[in-house]
């Protein structure tokens, strides 16, 4: 994380609150002024969080034995029709944290024994959570993870450099079409795909702590989604062939349900087979993209959504 410093040597907080004003933290590039209206993620100036505190449920060297300190925030830049946490991402749940708060959270979750601060959705709230970042530093001595959902500009992942020791991606869809049929962004890919380039650039290869804890590097989240074996293989491919070699984890996810309005979309309005999670995974294999880690089917059940429940706001 970086510290930006006066004159004098003294750190100083830097006041972004006016990306707020003509808002283009994000590919939508809405410029809503969001201290007279939201933006297109839903959300104003005040950052809103729905659940602060430890999590199990990530990957095993972002969840450790310990636990991940997850903030969910409030809102999102994707309209994705499946979306397992729709009540936060498109909903109203939330609660309005301070700039004071919220880094008082984020010290809470340390002293509970979180391996790492995991900012879940954030992109919306980054002018306000930069500074935060900047005045806690002192006594923050875990790893910053930045979890996402790949739609991302590269002017707002180069705000984060210096902060972010761990992205956390979903590399989606290559499909536009896809894309904006169940995301609503038909842009997607162009985004994202350079934005796992720059996550990639700025944290390096991946690497460990001694209790094997991702403490630096870029870990790229694909869930397989039921009948879309074509888009993930396509997906998998230019992976191999445009990202380095061991630059990255790769986490190939099983646990698709179809939450929120996916039954507006019969083909993906059911859970994945065994069957069709095995070819994708045979495909990444024989691609070489073998570091990482497959999920098990179990994995697709409602009870791993936590409880937005403003826990520990």
């Amino acid at each position: 994380m970086r510290s930006p410093l006066t004159s004098s040597g003294a750190a100083s907080v830097p006041d972004l609150s006016e990306l707020y004003r003509d808002c283009t933290l994000c590919p939508r590039m809405c410029h809503a002024d969001r201290y007279v209206h939201p933006g297109i993620c839903g959300c104003g100036p005040e950052i809103r969080a729905a659940r602060a505190a430890l999590h199990f449920w990530e990957e095993p060297c972002i969840s450790g034995e310990s636990g991940s300190g997850a903030v969910f925030f409030s809102g999102c830049t994707l309209k994705c029709c499946y979306c397992q946490n729709y009540p936060i991402s498109q909903g109203e749940v939330g609660k309005v944290l301070s700039p004071d708060r919220l880094g008082e959270i984020f010290l809470e979750l340390q002293d509970k024994g979180a391996g790492n601060i995991d900012l879940i959705t954030a992109t919306q709230f980054l002018p306000s959570i930069l500074p935060v970042l900047d005045r806690v530093r002192p006594k923050l001595h875990i790893p910053i993870i930045y979890n996402c959902g790949g739609y991302e500009k590269m002017e707002t992942l180069r705000m984060l450099e210096g902060y972010v020791d761990v992205y956390l991606p979903d590399l989606k869809y290559f499909s536009s079409h896809r894309a904006k049929k169940y995301s609503g962004a038909p842009d997607y890919f162009r985004h994202a795909s350079k934005a796992v380039g720059e996550m990639i650039r700025q944290t390096g290869k991946p690497v460990f702590d001694k209790n094997g804890l991702l403490v630096r590097g870029t870990l790229i989240r694909h869930m397989v989604l039921p009948g879309q074996r074509e888009e993930s293989t396509r997906l998998l491919g230019w992976m191999a062939e445009n990202l380095p070699k061991d630059s990255f984890l790769l986490s190939l996810l099983s646990q698709y349900t179809p939450f929120f309005k996916a039954s507006e979309h019969p083909e993906i309005n059911r859970r994945l087979t065994s069957y069709e999670y095995g070819k994708v995974l045979e495909v990444a294999l024989e691609l070489g993209l073998d570091a990482g880690y497959m999920q098990e089917r179990s994995s697709a059940r409602e009870e791993y959504t936590p409880p937005f429940d403003l826990e520990g706001l």
